[in-house]
């Protein structure tokens, strides 16, 4: 094992800081070390894998297709391309896809539609374009992205950043309303602020940001690269309140935790704003990757798995709530993309997952003070409830060394 991180430490950039344990295996919601003990995930991959660890019907569709083709690049048409694409539209409510692979470059898509559709839709005067975004926002990595980042770690060492982010308080549409200039092409939001630490908004901040960027001519771009595909209990995080964006971003879990698949969804006048080599990716729909993100889709609706996600998150959360105990300062979320926030007077969220992972349970700290429980949406109450069990357990003991 200790060669095992040393090999990674030595040639390895050290942009990560993972929990001590070597996996070799994964089925379901179970994943195996290098000692053959083994774990339940709570992490899924940041919602990569809410399909499961190695899904047969997800394998079987990944290895047929690996056997036909694989890459081409999008210079040709291909046989699983346009399926991929219209199921995506159907299922999601927009016109047009553009596929891409992780979800920075979703995202990436997506301002550079935005900007676009300013300049040539909206008439904004060229290179006044502003997209309006929310104080602890995570869009991803890119120097793009990050200088819109309001984490001081995601920015520093990395400006000088490119210019037209306007940044506001989450939860606060009025916030919205006060920052929109005639200049403003659109407003990018998470339905739930992830990394942030699971931070859900005031109902109904959704639907007033979609009223007010109605108002303005201005696009409301969706980032649902971790809140999409069911994670919250609903295919999207914006369906709870009923609301459609005019941009959405889609990820993680679109690969079936297989394969990186993306995609921007739009309406047919932001779309149209691409023209023949203005935006591309050699990988991003090859047939390899849109055999996945169908087979993806299908077995989500297939299997039931997003009203499993809404009554499993409902339990998960009240059976949380029931540990009586002075670490935990709150529980939130929704469906099954949870946070438990632990009080930093006791001890730090990595500390309580270091101390899961040794009782078979992989969870991940986001910032400092919250743990992570997003688990696979194949995920039964049974073992919710061994997780919760262990959970309760380790923080009894935590609270008895402070005493």
């Amino acid at each position: 094992m200790q060669a095992i991180f040393d090999c990674e430490n030595n040639y390895g950039a050290h942009n990560y800081e993972p929990l001590p344990v070597v996996l070799v295996r994964g089925e379901g919601v179970s994943v195996w070390d290098d000692q053959g003990n083994r774990y339940i995930d709570m992490m899924s991959a940041y919602s990569a894998v809410s399909h499961g660890h190695c899904h047969p019907k997800l394998v079987n569709a990944l290895t047929h297709q690996a056997k036909q083709l694989a890459i081409v690049s999008r210079a040709f048409y291909t046989d699983k391309l346009g399926q991929f694409l219209q199921k995506l539209c159907a299922v999601s409510g927009q016109d047009r896809a553009l596929p891409m692979n992780t979800g920075a470059e979703a995202v990436e898509t997506a301002l550079k539609a935005a900007r676009k559709w300013a300049y040539t839709v909206k008439k904004v005067p060229e290179n006044k374009a502003e997209i309006v975004c929310c104080e602890g926002n995570f869009h991803g990595r890119t120097i793009a992205i990050v200088g819109m980042s309001s984490e001081a770690q995601y920015r520093y060492g990395f400006g000088p950043f490119p210019e037209g982010f306007i940044t506001i308080p989450y939860g606060d549409a009025n916030a919205l309303r006060k920052a929109i200039t005639a200049n403003t092409a659109a407003f990018i939001v998470e339905p739930i602020q992830g990394e942030a630490g699971i931070i859900v908004p005031p109902k109904g901040y959704l639907k007033q940001c979609e009223e007010i960027c109605r108002e303005n001519n201005v696009l409301l771009l969706c980032d649902e690269v971790q809140t999409g595909m069911g994670r919250t209990g609903k295919f999207l995080a914006s369906d709870h309140d009923h609301v459609k964006p005019d941009g959405i971003m889609l990820g993680k879990a679109l690969g079936g935790g297989l394969l990186p698949v993306s995609a921007f969804l739009s309406r047919h006048d932001v779309m149209n704003v691409f023209t023949p080599g203005d935006h591309g990716s050699t990988f991003g729909g090859n047939p390899l990757a849109a055999t996945i993100g169908l087979a993806a889709i299908d077995v989500l609706f297939n299997e039931n798995l997003i009203a499993q996600a809404a009554e499993l998150g409902d339990h998960l959360q009240s059976e949380l709530r029931q540990i009586n105990s002075p670490l935990i300062t709150e529980v939130r979320g929704k469906g099954l993309m949870v946070g438990l926030v632990i009080n930093p007077a006791y001890y730090s969220a990595r500390d309580i997952c270091l101390r899961l992972l040794k009782l078979g349970v992989l969870s991940k700290e986001t910032h400092e003070t919250v743990v992570r429980l997003a688990p696979p949406l194949v995920i039964t109450k049974q073992q919710l409830d061994s997780v919760v069990a262990t959970i309760a357990k380790v923080l009894t003991a935590a609270e008895a060394e402070t005493v």
